[in-house]
């Protein structure tokens, strides 16, 4: 059955292995892709509106599992849009969550969000594809890497205006599990860097898996690999911003109820995690400790995307070596600086430890390093 394909997939623990085609295998092609992204995100981003586009993009991955009920379906986050593949027969179910979390985004974020579905089999029929691997973050977690060029292909096409689902729905999105609750971390080792880089052709993959591992090298030299969060984990804190963005999942009249539940989880967490004391199965340390774990700090989507704490030193250092590739034809890339990351969370059941973690830069990140990336394309040539 295609459903347990992703299930099936070998699982790789170094990172180096992202650019490794032997590591991937493609989607079967009875699958589509469920992609989204925010229009007008770096707008939103200027206005101080980040934190509400990061929770938009990862509402996309909670709505479409909770409505398939099964979390193992690969995604992939992209800060202010994410994609998540499934086989075709699910693809009314993914329709219809699409339709309610564009449809919520717009009336309780103000926030214009595009979402469509694409068959696997019109991006082969368009020359490329969608290989899927899964790298362990954490020996609790895996996530989906993605390569083949079709992931970015599907973007274009949607937001060409094809394949496109409107929000003709009043019906909620069902977001359980979805959490904004950490404040932003700053950085401790220097700056908050996000990172993209793609590939230019198949022809250049051998130079651009060079390009990976000698990036990777660089932040290997930083404490934790460049990890933005600290490995005791996010600090205990309120975040307004969050607890406010999280409590619009749920229906007008709740909302007061679930932030004053939402800020005494918060306030309850804190106060077991300071005197180290657990409640029943839930041992605070341990799951902060997984928080960090368990983060897509760095990850692949047609490209590498990484959102780094690195000083100044090896932020230049990692640069020269993008720029260097850029000139000689082997990727094209966008940076975003910034002085704290932003975490957002799915979590299904604070009891488990397989908790996931998406990790962005708190300035723009993801959607700005975007953004420089595709003024680079508009000036290539045809």
């Amino acid at each position: 059955m295609t459903d347990a394909f992703y299930q099936s997939l070998p699982i790789f623990t170094r990172f180096e292995g992202v650019a490794d085609a032997r590591n991937y295998q493609p989607l079967p092609q009875d699958w589509v892709l469920a992609v989204a992204d925010i229009v007008g995100s770096t707008k939103a981003i200027a206005e101080g509106r980040y934190k509400q586009v990061n929770m938009a993009g990862a509402s996309v991955i909670s709505a479409v599992l909770n409505a398939l009920g099964h979390e193992d379906y690969p995604f992939s986050f992209g800060g202010d849009g994410a994609m998540v593949a499934l086989p075709a027969h699910h693809a009314e179910a993914a329709r219809a969550a699409l339709a309610a979390v564009r449809a919520w985004a717009g009336r309780e974020l103000a926030l214009d969000m595009r979402v469509a579905l694409v068959p696997i089999a019109d991006i082969r029929q368009a020359g490329l594809d969608v290989a899927v691997a899964r790298f362990a973050a954490s020996p609790l977690v895996s996530y989906a890497m993605f390569t083949g060029g079709g992931a970015s292909w599907a973007e274009r096409q949607m937001k060409a205006g094809r394949y496109t689902i409107e929000a003709k729905t009043e019906a909620p999105p069902d977001l359980t599990g979805l959490s904004c609750r950490w404040s932003p971390m700053q950085a401790h080792n220097g700056e908050i860097v996000s990172i993209i880089a793609q590939p230019t052709s198949p022809a250049t993959m051998a130079q651009f898996e060079a390009l990976v591992s000698a990036i990777i090298q660089v932040t290997a030299e930083q404490s934790r690999n460049g990890h933005p969060v600290p490995e005791e984990g996010p600090q205990l804190a309120f975040s307004t911003d969050g607890i406010k963005a999280e409590t619009l999942a749920f229906a007008p009249r709740q909302r007061l109820l679930q932030s004053l539940r939402i800020r005494l989880l918060v306030a309850l967490t804190a106060l077991l995690h300071r005197l180290n004391i657990p409640l029943g199965r839930f041992d605070t340390r341990r799951y902060t400790r997984d928080v960090a774990a368990n983060s897509d700090f760095r990850k692949f989507d047609d490209g590498l995307k990484m959102t780094v704490d690195v000083d100044e030193p090896h932020r230049l250092r990692i640069e020269k070596l993008l720029a260097e590739a850029e000139e000689t034809g082997v990727c094209r890339y966008g940076i975003h600086r910034q002085d704290s990351a932003l975490m957002t969370c799915f979590v299904l059941s604070p009891m488990t430890r397989n908790h996931m973690h998406f990790v962005d830069g708190g300035g723009g990140g993801y959607a700005i390093a975007a953004s420089k990336l595709s003024g680079k394309r508009s000036t290539d040539p045809v």
